[in-house]
């Protein structure tokens, strides 16, 4: 499947990026089921998508991108758009 987030390479598997997702689901919001906001830049260049998107399934989370902003969801409630 095409994906349809990224116009970047896929990103190698590193170090960086994992800290980044350790860091970003270790926010006080994210511990009390609340929401976290990053720039889709940073998700792409230090992440990328595809392992950004695999974090999310482990986790049980959902996320939305608008503009160039991703707000992640951290709890497994559905998302209803309004």
């Amino acid at each position: 499947m095409e994906d349809l987030f990224s116009c970047a390479p896929p990103v190698a598997p590193s170090l960086e990026a994992e800290r980044w997702i350790e860091h970003l689901f270790s926010a006080r919001a994210a511990i009390n089921g609340q929401v976290v906001r990053r720039k889709a830049r940073d998700v792409e260049r230090i992440v990328g998508w595809p392992r950004f998107r695999q974090e999310l399934r482990r986790r049980g989370y959902s996320a939305v991108r608008n503009s160039a902003q991703v707000v992640v969801f951290c709890n497994a409630q559905p998302v209803i758009p309004i």
